[in-house]
């Protein structure tokens, strides 16, 4: 038997092709029998390589093999795990937890929303498209927007109330547009 012995060549990309050929099937095997989901399988063998690929480009190991790759898969399937029971977690209290109605709350219908939004500022448009659409919490919004916390907090208020005061203006006018052209319609002044 004439096995050469394994050796990284000088070049990685040359490197990692000369064992993605051979370790791509037993990675994904290793990974899908584990998760069972085979998209999910695919996402995080990705993933591997692409640790793979990180690892030789900045030289922090000089040989990767099916071992290592099996590793980092197992880092990987164990980070899914994790994250999931994380947001699985987040759920269930959310929806356990009791909240006072805030009145200032009520919902919105969506039909002119953006309509309604691009009348708004700027800043409050930011505000609320961060905070709501985005679903981001009020520190990041703070973050992105360059403010406190605090002040964050006073914008959003100021900013839905700036939202339902335009989106009244926008329905009635509406409705006042529609009311005169079905008066229009049906023959009277």
């Amino acid at each position: 038997m004439d096995a050469a012995p394994q050796t990284a060549p000088g070049n990685p990309a040359e490197h990692l092709l000369s064992i993605y050929d051979r370790a791509l099937p037993q990675v994904y095997g290793y990974v899908v029998r584990r998760c069972g989901i085979e998209a999910l399988a695919e996402d995080l063998t990705a993933e591997v390589f692409m640790a793979a690929t990180a690892a030789l480009l900045d030289r922090s190991v000089d040989d990767i093999g099916i071992g290592w790759l099996i590793g980092t898969a197992r880092h990987k399937l164990v980070d899914h795990w994790r994250r999931t029971d994380r947001q699985r977690t987040a759920l269930s209290l959310v929806a356990t937890e009791d909240h006072e109605p805030d009145p200032n709350d009520e919902p919105i219908s969506t039909t002119h929303t953006h309509e309604v939004l691009d009348r708004l500022s700027a800043e409050h448009r930011s505000a609320l498209t961060l905070r709501y659409i985005d679903g981001l919490p009020v520190g990041d919004v703070a973050g992105i927007l360059g403010k406190s916390v605090h002040a964050t907090e006073s914008l959003l208020q100021r900013a839905k109330t700036a939202f339902r005061q335009t989106f009244a203006e926008h329905s009635s006018a509406e409705q006042s547009s529609a009311e005169h052209t079905s008066n229009e319609a049906g023959g009277q002044p």
